[in-house]
């Protein structure tokens, strides 16, 4: 169970196992639809047992608590793993497969500071993840195990939607991040979509993620330690509540996959100037809730 907490936005106690029912879900689904877009059955293998392990630390975490150290250090194992893998099977040499690391590293927490408001991190997943499903679709590429991933998130949800009574837990939410970051570099990789493609699809959670710990950095504050400065933490703090909160982080999902598939399926071309367009959104809305958040004082 999730007890509340400096991090939390919430008060009593909520069951933290729901990431056991969508990974539980989609592992069964993709033993039968197969491998993510670019990558082979045994690359796939691969990070299924990548995502095993970050389910495990997860797991203990949720429960009894582990170092951020001993964590941090999973994170990295399973992201070399899985970096080294697709680099055999299309991508770079060394700085590739550090570049690589880093990314589906920073994708793993990134996903996990997000999930912190009812709905997001699961409203994130559907969207996300059906988005990068379409776009897998229109290169004619697989795509039955981005879509079972998708619909697998949907219960959940239903479930965590405001007023929460579930929540994805660390095991839930960090292999997650992680498997949007494999998909997001093996189907660039692969051709089947362009980087900016994931960029745009997960810009919401990309952006209040990367933003909030740039700025705690250079307060010199412990970027480590658990907080609740994230835009859509203080959103919800300013009175927007939950609910609130998700109407605007969902329509920014939706609106951000939205114009990702639309890009690729009739003006692949413009899709570095619909990221710039949406980044420029998003700021926007960023201000407006530092706005607020100081009229509130």
């Amino acid at each position: 169970h999730d007890l509340a907490n400096e991090r939390s936005l919430h008060e009593g106690v909520v069951p933290r196992a729901g990431g056991w029912a969508v990974l539980g879900g989609w592992a069964v689904a993709a033993c039968v639809a197969g491998p993510l877009p670019g990558m082979s059955d045994s690359s796939f293998g691969v990070v299924l047992v990548a995502i095993a392990g970050l389910f495990a630390i997860s797991l203990v975490d949720d429960y009894r608590g582990v170092g951020a150290a001993w964590r941090f250090a999973v994170h990295v194992a399973c992201a070399i793993l899985v970096a080294t893998i697709l680099s055999r099977d299309g991508g770079g040499g060394l700085a590739w497969v550090a570049a690589t690391s880093f990314v589906l590293v920073a994708a793993t927490n990134c996903y996990n500071f997000m999930d912190g408001s009812d709905g997001l991190a699961g409203a994130m997943a559907v969207s996300g993840f059906a988005s990068l499903a379409a776009g897998a679709a229109l290169a004619g590429a697989p795509h039955a195990t981005l879509l079972a991933l998708a619909l697998a998130a949907l219960p959940f949800l239903a479930r965590n939607f405001p007023p929460a009574r579930i929540f994805l837990g660390d095991a839930g939410s960090a292999p997650l991040g992680f498997l949007a970051g494999v998909a997001g570099v093996a189907g660039a990789a692969a051709g089947t979509w362009p980087a900016w493609f994931p960029v745009l699809v997960f810009l919401p959670f990309l952006a209040d993620a990367s933003v909030t710990l740039a700025k705690r950095a250079l307060a010199g504050e412990r970027v480590w330690e658990a907080h609740r400065n994230h835009y859509y933490q203080r959103l919800v703090r300013a009175g927007f509540g939950h609910r609130g909160t998700l109407a605007v982080y969902g329509a920014l999902m939706v609106g951000c996959g939205a114009t990702a598939v639309a890009c690729a399926a009739w003006r692949p071309g413009a899709g570095p100037l619909a990221l710039a367009a949406w980044v420029a959104i998003v700021a926007l809305v960023f201000g407006g809730i530092d706005y607020h958040w100081r009229q509130r004082g």
